[in-house]
């Protein structure tokens, strides 16, 4: 860990739980494959007073996307396969209402023209793995794959989670654990809670006033029954299932170990997909979506845009997971009080900015001239 590092984000997080608005978070970081920041602070509940620690799970809404981009890229790239591989070659029944021109390229950069959720579903449907990909399976196109692209909220996830599953021959959460936790030695990275696990979550809260569902006779990325999203992740039954584009509970120190290891030099030297991989995981498939790569936003989410070269994803409630190339730095950003992406934004610009100061004071002075 990097002292100076650590006590400038270390003091940053109790001053945002002490006389700022959160009330719990963490954030953790790697720069040229070592962890330099590790830190805590604040409540993982109110209502409890329990205290934050490094091992505390937390909710990360659509952060979790990115984790399952990854977990596809590696089985894809063992595979030897193509992004632009039909789903339904690994799927037959997704080709239903003419889906069957959808590739895996579509699938991962929100192309794949499904962005809405079934319709006449509830939470036992929404746990149930089988009947999600069935009802996904059988929506029919909004529009041509490629034409245009729309974030899938949910629906990436079980398309994405079912590719997986197809070319890997076992479950979404077992993909997980042999291709990404045990790899680099995690403890806190879970999209489905299993039932033996006793990590402690932190819970969510958000100050949104009355909730007004939206009108659910519309067809909706995020059915107006959902909500509120934060009540939602506080469900046990939710925080059990497997729903890959929305549901993950993780630790900023699993986030930040993941992307750690999608740069070169790895995680402490671990890797989990090639520089040509990542090449082609990150470069926009349409040039009316520069913001979106095969999985991952491109410029590292919205706290991130001022870097080109940083990728990654952010989720509801502003927790991040990034990396970025140019500095060779990822970050892992975790909370539990939604009120908004300030508090993110400041962690990464203090980050960064620490970053570069280590860089510049490394740099070999340029003589001047006689």
């Amino acid at each position: 860990m990097n002292p100076l590092f650590q006590d400038e984000i270390q003091g940053l997080l109790d001053q945002l739980v002490t006389t700022g608005p959160e009330l719990g978070l963490q954030a953790v970081a790697f720069h040229d494959g070592a962890c330099v920041v590790d830190a805590c602070a604040g409540n993982a509940s109110r209502a409890a007073g329990d205290r934050v620690t490094p091992a505390t799970l937390f909710p990360v809404f659509s952060t979790t996307k990115g984790i399952a981009a990854t977990l596809l890229h590696r089985l894809v790239e063992r595979r030897g396969i193509s992004y632009d591989t039909r789903v339904a070659e690994l799927w037959p029944e997704f080709a239903a209402h003419g889906k069957s021109a959808v590739t895996l390229r579509h699938s991962l950069g929100h192309s794949a023209g499904i962005p809405f959720m079934p319709t006449g579903i509830g939470y036992p449907e929404l746990c149930d793995w089988d009947c999600m990909v069935k009802a996904i399976a059988a929506l029919p196109p909004q529009w041509p794959p490629g034409a245009r692209t729309e974030y899938h909220a949910m629906t990436f996830g079980w398309i994405v989670g079912e590719l997986a599953q197809r070319l890997g021959g076992k479950s979404f959460a077992e993909l997980l654990r042999v291709e990404i936790r045990e790899p680099l030695g995690l403890s806190g990275l879970f999209v489905g809670l299993p039932r033996d696990v006793t990590h402690h979550v932190a819970v969510i809260e958000e100050d949104i006033g009355p909730f007004v569902p939206a009108d659910d006779t519309v067809p909706q990325s995020v059915p107006g029954w959902i909500g509120p999203l934060h009540a939602m992740m506080n469900r046990p039954d939710i925080q059990h299932a497997c729903i890959p584009g929305s549901n993950g509970l993780m630790t900023a120190r699993a986030l930040a170990t993941h992307y750690a290891a999608l740069l070169p030099g790895g995680s402490e030297g671990r890797r989990l997909l090639s520089d040509e991989r990542i090449g082609a995981a990150t470069i926009a498939p349409a040039p009316y979506a520069p913001a979106w790569g095969l999985g991952y936003q491109l410029g590292g989410a919205e706290f991130y845009r001022d870097s080109g070269l940083a990728f990654g994803h952010g989720g509801y409630g502003s927790s991040l997971g990034v990396a970025d190339r140019e500095l060779n730095l990822a970050i892992g950003i975790t909370k539990n009080r939604f009120v908004g992406g300030e508090s993110t934004r400041l962690i990464v610009e203090t980050l960064r900015r620490l970053v570069l100061g280590k860089i510049n004071r490394r740099a070999p002075a340029i003589p001047s001239e006689a």
